[in-house]
C-alpha cells in the first residue's frame, strides 16, 4: 500500500514538473527569472527526492467515519502545509491590494482568482483560456511586478486522494458554483466552479477595502480565511471518505486489443489473401468465447473446409446440407459474427418456431454483450418496424419466417434493405411447406430482387431437389454426410429387431430377439415391448418415444411407469422433487396428474398441450438429465434440440397419416449425442396392423428412399401466397406496372418449378389473373399510360390494400375484418374487453373451433349487462345457445363463425381476468397448451389489426385501444412481472420467482450476479442463469441506445433550416 502511495506521488510529481503553473503561463517572466529557471528546477528535484525518502516511512492513517472535523487545529498535513500555503497567498494578497489600492484592482482580481485556481485546479484551466486572453494586454505590466515563486504546485505534496478529488473536481463543481453565484452579487463573469468561491471572494474583499476601516478589514479577513480553510477542510474530509475510482487496466487492454484484432480481421475479409487470421477472419476473443461459453475447442473437418470455401470467401449464396445434429448451425453462426464484426453489416437470422428464436437469442447473448453487437427478437408480437437505425453497433435479427417477411418489408420501405449484410435461413426445406413457404419464398425473392449486396446463407438436413433452390438463390451448394454419432437404424417386428441395411436385398437383416419377460398382464398392456426397449438403456441414458398423438403420448407414459421397478424412484430423487414443486410454483399450484405420477421415475410426457412454463421446465430437466424418458409427438423433432441415445417410434403415423421421409429423418436424427454418446440407435416398431405386405412395403420405402422434393407454394396458397406477394411489390414501389411485376415473377422459386406445377397456365396469365383479382377485390387500382407507342398497365394500392399489406392480414378474411371494425365503431362497448377481445380473435382458429353448448350456456348466463351487449350487437341470443345446449332445432339461422368466434373470445376474456390457465381450461374442458396457443394467437392477430387501423383514418378510435390491449395478450400477467418477461427465456413462472426473490425491474435482471440467482433461484441452472443476465444486459444496452439515438435526432439541426444571414442579405 505504502509502495503504491509513493508510487502516484512520484508520477504526479513528474507530470507537476513538467508542467507550467497557472500563474506562470499568464505573466511575463523577468530576466532573472529566466537565468534562475535552471537552477529552480534542479532545487526542485532534490526536494521531490527528499520527499520520497520522508513518504516512504509513513504509516498508514486509521479510517475515521465520524463527521467530526478530523484535523482540528492543526492544519499541517504535510511538512509544506498545504492551507499556510493558502494563507500566506492571502496574506501576499492583502499587503499587495493595501500598496495598489486603486491603481491595479483589475491585476489583483485577475492574480488573486488565476493564483488560488493554479493551486487548487488542474482540469479547470481550459475553461479559463478565453477570459485569460481577453485580460492578458492590459494586465501584462502589473503581472510583471507580481512575486510569484517558481514552481509551486499545490498538488505536488498533495495524497493520491485529493489528486483523484482535484482531477475531478470540473465534474461536480456546477451545482457548488451556482449555489456561491446566488450568494453573491452575482456580478461575476466566471464559469460556475469551485474556484469561483475564491476569485469571489478576493473581488468581494477588495470591495470592501474600498469602504471599510482597517480594523473591519481585519476582522473580515481573518473570518474570510477561516471560511476557507472550512471549506477546504470538510472537502477534502469528504473526498478522503470517498471511495477511489478503480479501473480495470486488464480490462482496458482486452478492449483495445479486440479492437485491434477486428480492424486487421476487416483487412483480412476485404483483401483477398488466403490467411484468415486467428480465428476465421474473427478476432481471437471469439475462439476463446466459444470455449467459455459452449466448451467448443475445435471445429469438425466439414465446418472448416465450408468456412474455407472460394465460395464463402467470394460472399456468394450458399446452400449446405448435413445430417441432423452434425453442427451446421456454428457455421452460420461464425459467418454471421464476421458480418457484423469485420464487414459492420446487420444479420437476419429466420428460424421456424418461436422457441427456436427464444433459445438462439439465450445463447447469441452473452456474444453480443462481449463483442458489441445488438440481439434483436422479431417472434410473435415483439420486433420493431422498421427497426432502429443504431449509430455504431450493428443488429443481428433473430425472426420467425413471418416476422422476417415483415422485417424486410420494413427495411426495403425506408430504403434500408442494403444494411443487411447477410440472411440466414434454418430449416431451409421449409420453403415448400404451405403459407408459411410462401412467405418464405417471397422474403427471399424480395432480398434478391432489390438488393445485390445481400448475402443468403440456406441451411438443412432434409433437402431433396436442391438444384431448384440453388437456381432460385443462385447460390453453390455444399454438403456432407458427417455425424459426430453414428446412428444405426433398427425395425422391430413382434419380438425380432432388424437393422436397416441398404446393401441387403430386402433392405434390413437380422439383428437380435428380445430378452425380456413378459407376464400375461404385461403383454396385454404393452403389446409393442415398449417396457424392454426402454430399460435397456434408462436411466443411465436418455430415451425419446415418439407417438402418434397427444394422448397416446400420455397413456405409454403412465403405461411405462406401471412396469418399471422401484428401483428408478431412487434415482435423482431430490431433483425429481424440486421439479415437481417448481411445477407446482409455477402453476399456481396446479400439477398434471399423469406428471405427478410419472415424474417419480424420471418420465414424462411432451406434446403442445403443456404450457410454454410447463415444457421449458421439463425440457431442463432433460437436459440435466433428471429426466431420462420423453414420451413425446413429431413437433418435438423439429423444435429445441432435445438428444438422446435411443429413439423409438411407436408407430410409422403422425395422427393418421403415414410418415414422410423428411418427418423420418427428422425423428431419428435426435438420436446420439455429441460428446455424451458413442452411437445413436433408431427403432421403428410395426404393429400388428402394420405387418400387411402393403404397408411393409411403404415402410421399406420410408427407410431407403430419397427424401421428398421440395416444391413452392407461392400459388397454391393464393391469399396467402402470390396476392399478398403482388400486394407488398406495389404497396413498397417494387414493382408497379404489369411488365415489372412479371419480371419479378420470373426471380422466383415459383418460376423455377412453373412447368412441373401448373403446366396448363403460363407465368404471364398467372400474373394477369391475380392482379384482376386484386383490382376486383378494391385493393389496387389499374390504370394504363401509353408510352413510346405502347399501352402500360401501371397499378396503384388503395387504402384497403395499404392496411391489408401493412397489417399483414391474410387477404380471405381483410373485407371480413374491415366490416367488423366498422360495425364495431356504430356501438363500441367499452364498459368491458369483451368487444375488443372479440374484434382481435383470430379467424383462422375459428373454423378449428367446436364449443361445448353446455360450457357456452353457462358462461353466458354469467355476463354482465354490457357484456349481453355486445352478444346481441353480434347476433347471437341466449335463447339460440341454450336451444343448442338443450338440443332444440333452430330454424332461425345465426353466422355459425360469429358464433365460434365469441366462444374463443369468452376463452381469452376470462384467461385475462383471473390470468390463471389451469382454471380457465378447466372451466373450459380445453388443454391448457391450446389455450396458450390461443392466447399467443392473438397476441399476434391484435398486433396485425393495429397496424391495420394505423393506414385507415376513420379507425382512429381503435389505435389507442388496441396498443394497450396486445400488451395484455402478450404477457396476460400482473402488470409488476411485465418488465421481466421482456427479458428473452423468462416466462410467467421464472418471472413471478424472480419477483418474489427481489429482481423487480429490468436493470435489477442485467446487474444481477449469476451465482446469487443460482442460490435464490430454485431449478435454475447455471447455463439459464447466466443466459437471463446476458438477454437482460442485450435488453437494457438496446433500450439505452435508443434513448441517446432519439436525444440526437432531436437535437440535430434540422437540414431544411432556413439559412437567418442568406435570408437577411437576400432582403437587403
Amino acid at each position: 500500500m505504502e509502495e503504491g502511495c509513493s508510487r502516484i506521488r512520484r508520477r504526479v510529481s513528474v507530470c507537476k514538473r513538467n508542467r507550467p503553473s497557472l500563474a506562470s503561463t499568464s505573466a511575463i517572466p523577468s530576466a532573472a527569472q529566466l537565468q534562475s529557471r535552471d537552477e529552480q528546477e534542479e532545487e526542485e528535484e532534490m526536494v521531490t527526492r527528499s520527499r520520497r525518502r520522508k513518504t516512504v516511512g509513513v504509516q498508514p492513517v486509521e479510517h475515521n467515519d465520524s463527521e467530526e472535523d478530523m484535523f482540528g487545529d492543526y492544519d499541517s498535513f504535510t511538512e509544506n502545509s498545504f492551507l499556510a500555503q493558502v494563507d500566506d497567498l492571502e496574506q501576499k494578497y492583502i499587503q499587495l491590494s493595501e500598496q495598489r489600492k486603486h491603481a491595479t484592482d483589475f491585476a489583483t482580481e485577475d492574480f488573486c482568482s488565476e493564483s488560488i485556481k493554479n493551486k487548487l485546479s488542474v482540469t479547470t484551466v481550459s475553461n479559463f483560456t478565453e477570459y485569460k486572453s481577453d485580460k492578458h494586454t492590459e494586465n501584462q505590466t502589473e503581472h510583471e511586478d507580481v512575486p510569484v515563486e517558481p514552481g509551486t504546485d499545490v498538488l505536488y505534496d498533495l495524497p493520491s486522494s485529493q489528486i483523484l478529488y482535484f482531477e475531478n473536481l470540473q465534474n461536480s463543481s456546477n451545482d457548488l458554483g451556482d449555489q456561491l453565484t446566488e450568494k453573491g452579487d452575482g456580478s461575476s463573469s466566471f464559469p460556475n466552479t469551485v474556484n469561483e468561491e475564491l476569485s469571489h471572494n478576493c473581488i468581494k474583499q477588495q470591495e470592501q477595502n474600498d469602504g471599510s476601516s482597517s480594523k473591519v478589514r481585519s476582522n473580515s479577513d481573518t473570518s474570510r480565511r477561516k471560511s476557507i480553510k472550512d471549506h477546504l477542510k470538510s472537502t477534502m474530509t469528504g473526498n478522503a471518505k470517498a471511495q477511489t475510482p478503480i479501473f480495470s487496466r486488464s480490462k482496458q487492454l482486452k478492449e483495445t486489443l479486440l479492437s485491434e484484432e477486428i480492424n486487421v480481421a476487416k483487412k483480412t475479409i476485404e483483401s483477398s489473401s488466403d490467411d484468415l487470421g486467428p480465428f476465421y477472419s474473427l478476432p481471437s476473443k471469439v475462439r476463446d468465447l466459444y470455449v467459455q461459453f459452449k466448451g467448443i475447442e475445435k471445429l469438425y473437418e466439414w465446418q472448416h473446409t465450408c468456412l474455407t470455401l472460394s465460395s464463402v470467401q467470394e460472399r456468394k449464396n450458399l446452400i449446405y446440407s448435413l445430417p441432423t445434429s452434425g453442427g451446421k448451425t456454428l457455421v452460420a453462426e461464425i459467418l454471421m459474427l464476421q458480418e457484423l464484426l469485420c464487414r459492420r453489416k446487420d444479420v437476419l437470422m429466420i428460424l421456424p418456431y418461436v422457441a427456436i428464436v427464444q433459445e438462439k437469442i439465450s445463447g447469441l447473448s452473452s456474444f453480443a454483450i462481449e463483442l458489441g453487437f445488438f440481439v434483436e427478437e422479431y417472434a410473435g408480437s415483439k420486433g420493431r418496424f422498421p427497426p432502429i437505425k443504431r449509430r455504431e453497433k450493428k443488429s443481428l435479427y433473430i425472426a420467425t419466417i413471418e416476422k422476417g417477411h415483415s422485417l424486410v418489408n420494413s427495411l426495403i420501405e425506408t430504403g434500408r434493405i442494403d444494411s443487411l449484410g447477410l440472411v440466414v435461413v434454418d430449416e431451409l426445406h421449409m420453403i415448400g411447406e404451405g403459407s408459411r413457404g410462401a412467405i418464405l419464398e417471397m422474403t427471399l425473392a424480395k432480398i434478391l430482387y432489390t438488393s445485390k449486396t445481400t448475402q443468403i446463407i440456406g441451411m438443412s438436413a432434409t433437402l431433396n431437389n436442391v438444384e431448384d433452390l440453388q437456381q432460385f438463390l443462385q447460390a453453390e451448394y455444399y454438403t456432407s454426410q458427417f455425424r459426430p454419432v453414428e446412428l444405426k437404424e433398427y425395425l422391430k417386428i413382434n419380438d425380432t429387431i432388424y437393422e436397416v441395411d441398404s446393401k441387403a436385398d430386402s433392405g434390413m437383416t437380422f439383428s437380435r430377439l428380445l430378452n425380456y419377460k413378459y407376464s400375461d398382464t404385461l403383454k396385454k398392456m404393452d403389446p409393442d415391448h415398449l417396457v424392454a426397449l426402454v430399460t435397456e438403456v434408462i436411466p443411465n441414458y436418455s430415451c425419446l418415444v415418439f407417438c402418434p398423438s397427444k394422448k397416446n403420448c400420455e397413456n405409454v407414459a403412465e403405461m411405462i411407469c406401471k412396469f418399471l421397478s422401484k428401483e428408478y424412484l431412487k434415482q435423482r430423487e431430490k431433483e425429481k422433487c424440486e421439479l415437481i414443486k417448481n411445477l407446482r410454483n409455477m402453476s399456481s399450484g396446479n400439477l398434471c396428474p399423469v406428471l405427478k405420477r410419472t415424474i417419480p421415475f424420471g418420465v414424462a410426457y411432451h406434446h403442445s398441450g403443456l404450457t410454454n412454463d410447463e415444457r421449458r421446465l421439463l425440457e431442463e430437466a432433460y437436459s440435466t438429465g433428471t429426466l431420462c424418458l420423453f414420451t413425446c409427438t413429431s413437433t418435438l423433432a423439429a423444435g429445441v434440440n432435445l438428444p438422446a441415445r435411443r429413439v423409438i417410434l411407436r408407430a410409422p403415423y403422425v395422427a393418421k397419416e403415414f410418415l414422410k421421409r423428411n418427418q423420418y429423418k427428422q425423428m431419428i436424427g435426435r438420436a446420439g449425442r455429441a460428446g455424451i454418446d458413442t452411437i445413436g440407435e433408431s427403432i421403428l416398431i410395426l404393429q400388428e396392423k402394420d405387418k400387411q405386405q402393403v404397408v411393409l412395403n411403404l415402410v421399406l420405402e420410408l427407410i431407403s428412399r430419397p427424401l421428398e422434393n421440395c416444391y413452392s407454394c407461392l400459388v397454391q396458397e393464393f391469399t396467402k401466397g402470390i396476392q399478398t406477394l403482388f400486394l407488398s411489390l406495389i404497396g413498397l414501389k417494387i414493382a408497379t406496372n404489369l411488365d415489372d411485376i412479371y419480371h419479378f415473377m420470373n426471380g422466383t422459386f415459383f418460376a423455377v418449378q412453373q412447368k412441373t406445377l401448373l403446366k396448363e397456365k403460363s407465368l404471364w396469365e398467372i400474373t394477369v389473373e391475380s392482379l384482376g383479382y386484386l383490382t376486383e377485390k378494391g385493393l389496387l387500382q389499374k390504370y394504363t399510360v401509353l408510352s413510346e407507342e405502347e399501352l402500360q398497365y401501371n397499378f396503384h394500392i388503395t387504402k384497403l390494400g395499404r392496411a391489408s399489406f401493412k397489417g399483414t392480414i391474410d387477404l380471405a378474411y381483410c373485407d371480413i375484418l374491415y366490416r367488423d371494425l366498422k360495425k364495431g365503431l356504430e356501438g363500441l362497448v367499452l364498459e368491458s374487453l369483451l368487444h375488443l377481445i372479440y374484434l382481435t380473435t383470430p379467424y383462422d382458429l375459428v373454423s378449428q373451433c367446436d364449443p361445448d353448448w353446455m360450457i357456452y350456456f353457462r358462461q353466458f348466463s354469467q355476463l354482465s349487462p354490457a357484456e349481453q351487449n355486445v352478444a346481441a350487437l353480434l347476433g347471437v341470443s341466449e335463447s339460440f345457445i341454450g336451444k343448442k345446449a338443450s338440443g332444440q332445432a333452430i330454424r332461425k339461422k345465426v353466422d355459425k363463425d360469429i358464433v365460434n368466434r365469441l366462444y374463443l373470445s369468452f376463452v381469452l376474456y376470462t384467461l385475462l381476468k383471473e390470468t390463471n390457465i389451469w382454471s380457465v381450461s378447466e372451466k373450459f374442458n380445453m388443454s391448457r397448451g391450446y389455450i396458450q396457443n390461443l392466447l399467443t394467437g392473438a397476441a399476434s392477430f391484435s398486433s396485425c389489426v393495429l397496424h391495420f387501423c394505423e393506414e385507415l383514418e376513420e379507425f382512429w378510435v381503435y389505435r389507442a385501444l388496441l396498443v394497450e390491449l396486445t400488451k395484455k395478450l402478450t404477457y396476460c400477467v400482473k402488470a409488476e412481472l411485465i418488465p421481466l418477461m421482456e427479458v428473452t427465456g423468462v416466462l410467467e413462472g421464472r418471472a413471478k420467482q424472480l419477483y418474489n426473490a427481489g429482481y423487480k425491474s429490468l436493470m435489477h435482471l442485467a446487474n444481477a450476479n449469476p451465482e446469487v440467482l443460482i442460490r435464490t433461484i430454485d431449478h435454475l441452472s447455471r447455463r439459464q442463469a447466466k443466459q437471463i443476465v446476458s438477454s437482460a444486459k442485450m435488453l437494457l444496452h438496446e433500450k439505452a441506445e435508443a434513448l441517446q439515438e432519439e436525444v440526437e435526432e432531436l437535437l440535430r439541426l434540422p437540414s431544411d433550416l432556413p439559412d437567418v444571414e442568406a435570408s437577411s442579405s437576400e432582403k437587403a
